[in-house]
């Protein structure tokens, strides 16, 4: 099973912001795949399992970025 979600991140500016929001959530469990439009703040986060909101937000949260 293949879920896909997308979130609109707000705060990135650059490349480096993009890699941490990334980081972040490829740690949480599950996520099997992550894809950041910078340009729109769309991260779109592939996972073996429904992800929960909350998990999502404290990683983007964690990376320093908030979700719209």
């Amino acid at each position: 099973m293949s879920v896909t979600a997308t979130y609109t991140v707000t705060g990135m500016t650059c490349g480096h912001c993009v890699s941490s929001v990334t980081e972040e959530l490829t740690e949480v469990p599950g996520v099997t795949g992550v894809d950041v439009v910078l340009e729109t703040g769309a991260v779109t986060v592939t996972s073996d399992r429904e992800l929960d909101r909350s998990e999502v937000v404290a990683a983007v949260t964690e990376a320093g970025y908030q979700v719209a």
